[in-house]
């Protein structure tokens, strides 16, 4: 299938098969996609944490409106974001750029105190708010790569951040979760949105051109 033809085959699964695991192949070629993702500025200002503990994927489910998914898929990604902007993980971020480029330049130096200026002093709200739009980012690309891999999945806002927070010791990390995402496969026959067609606006009234 060409790639259009994986992303009209995948779906917000709602009920997906324990029995099935996604193969660790698969869900490298996921987490390496999320990895490699754009990012402001390139910081990656989250991490993704992947959940199988079946006692904490338990307690998830319980502050999430208990969603089957969370403990009936193969993996369950959290997407964290910091909570807010330090000068140690800007300075970490540009340090590992100019390691691995083993370059330093002018303008890098300059950009890279330009955040230091500003970054630190706004209010850690901003700061996190900023953080979880580029934790979206890797999102969309989890959707996409899981949809190439074959793999199913369902972006969840639908539970209690400050308890999902509590549960994976997410504060003390510096980190606050924004959305989960269970990869796993659906279990067809008890799915009631797996054979419905997609819903989608069209592309006029969707996509605009200014010339």
């Amino acid at each position: 299938m060409s790639l259009i033809e994986k992303l009209q085959w995948r779906y917000a699964t709602k009920k997906m098969d324990l029995s099935k695991v996604v193969p660790q192949e698969k869900l490298d070629q996921i987490l390496e996609a999320i990895r490699l993702t754009a990012s402001s500025s390139g910081l990656q200002p989250y991490e993704v944490l992947v959940i199988t503990n079946p006692e904490i994927r338990t307690k998830i489910r319980a502050i999430a409106n208990d969603q089957s998914q969370i403990t009936d898929c193969s993996h369950l990604l959290v997407f964290a974001a910091w909570d807010t902007y330090t000068a140690d993980r800007i300075n970490q971020a540009f340090d590992m750029t100019e390691e691995i480029r083993n370059l330093k330049t002018e303008s890098g130096t300059a950009y890279r105190q330009m955040l230091l200026k500003n970054y630190p002093a706004r209010d850690p709200e901003v700061n996190f708010t900023h953080a979880a739009k580029q934790a979206y980012i890797g999102l969309g690309t989890a959707l996409i790569a899981a949809a190439y891999e074959a793999v199913d999945s369902t972006p969840m806002e639908g539970f209690d951040p400050k308890a999902l927070d509590e549960i994976l010791d997410l504060k003390s990390q510096g980190l606050r979760s924004v959305v989960m995402l269970p990869l796993g496969y659906r279990k067809a026959d008890e799915d009631w949105l797996v054979n419905l067609k997609k819903v989608r606006r069209a592309k006029d009234h969707f996509i605009r051109w200014i010339k």
